[in-house]
């Protein structure tokens, strides 16, 4: 015999009103409460007919994603990817809201919340840095009934349900095993430009990073991180700064974003053909640094996973269902410049056009 709310109000020691508003991610419910339905839920074996609940109480949910506001092209790409999905299947029923907040500013954050009004966020991803700012607003939005969703740098300190983006430590140790190949037999120093050593996704690539030229590459002086904030300008500039100072630079590790002011950089002092660059992420600027020869590899994610992966983790965990992990893993994608995938933005040629 299947188990009812009535078994599990028993079960938990709650009234059948307050499993209702659990069930139904209703505001007015304590964490301690919640978490007793769901473990009575757990214990019991209750399976939930969701979509026929959701088509009986007309429900709509709202999802928010909280994106840094900083010029870069990948931010774009991944901006338009869950736009994308907002028009898809995946968004059915339901309102996605995305909102663009300044990296140092804790308070902008907060703002985007309280401007949502009185109505509920059933779910928020969430890109920004690791800060105790932040882990309380996790916290704040967990204590509202809110699923939260920790994106691209996760926030493993802070009390979110589930991170999406790659493995950012075995990309730290993709990208050393192939500067090391790269590179061969050659000594030198290897520069590391990261955007802030406050986000995650950079101090677990750099970890990895680390871990595998210390193992496998130790002929190679590893340099101090050198941070660019996701601005073009002081990117470039620091990257000067040290190849000035450092001399004889080998390779540059480029682990978040700032690819550009690196290349150009590196323009200016002669150095494109004889220095290696490994970036991250398929942008146009870095699919243009592979044709050209300026990037030699770049280690990418898919943005439309991304967001695909963050609406299904939050709807899911929205309806206190489980995820397929299977289904949720994103991958690591190491591009060069044979195996550069078309470009999207680029129309089909015209074969008559050729003759003219």
């Amino acid at each position: 015999m299947r188990p009812t709310v009535n078994d599990i109000a028993r079960e938990a020691g709650v009234s059948l009103a307050t499993v209702d508003r659990v069930l139904n991610a209703r505001h007015g419910v304590r964490a301690k409460t919640i978490d007793a339905v769901n473990e009575a839920i757990d214990r019991l074996g209750y399976v939930r007919n969701v979509a026929a609940a959701n088509l009986a109480r007309q429900r709509t949910y709202r999802f928010l994603f909280v994106l840094p506001a900083v010029q870069s092209q990948f931010i774009s790409a991944l901006t338009a990817a869950i736009d994308e999905a907002a028009c898809g299947p995946l968004a059915e029923a339901a309102k996605v809201i995305t909102a663009t907040v300044p990296q140092h500013d804790p308070q902008a954050m907060i703002s985007v919340l309280d401007a949502q009004g009185d109505l509920p966020i059933d779910g928020c991803a969430i890109m920004a840095h690791e800060t105790p700012e932040v882990r309380d607003l996790i916290t704040r939005l967990k204590d509202q009934g809110s699923a939260v969703v920790s994106l691209i740098t996760d926030q493993p300190q802070a009390a979110r349900d589930h991170f999406v983006g790659i493995d950012n430590r075995a990309a730290g140790r993709t990208a050393a095993v192939l500067m090391g190949r790269f590179l061969g037999p050659r000594t030198g120093k290897v520069a590391v430009v990261v955007s802030s050593m406050l986000a995650r996704d950079m101090v677990d690539r750099r970890l990895g990073f680390d871990e595998v030229m210390a193992a496998r590459f130790p002929h190679l002086h590893i340099l101090p991180s050198l941070e660019g904030h996701d601005d073009r300008d002081l990117t470039s500039h620091i990257t000067r700064a040290c190849l000035a100072a450092q001399g004889e630079v080998a390779a540059v590790y480029v682990a978040g974003a700032g690819t550009r002011g690196v290349t150009e950089a590196l323009r200016d002092a002669g150095l494109t053909d004889r220095v290696v660059v490994v970036a991250h992420e398929l942008t146009e600027h870095t699919r243009a640094g592979l044709k050209d020869g300026s990037i030699d590899a770049v280690i990418a994610q898919d943005v439309g996973h991304l967001a695909r992966s963050a609406l299904r983790v939050l709807r899911a965990k929205a309806d206190r269902r489980p995820i397929d992990a299977g289904q949720e893993q994103i991958r690591i994608t190491v591009l060069l410049r044979e195996n550069l995938p078309p470009d999207p933005t680029l129309s089909p040629v015209d074969p008559a056009a050729l003759d003219t």
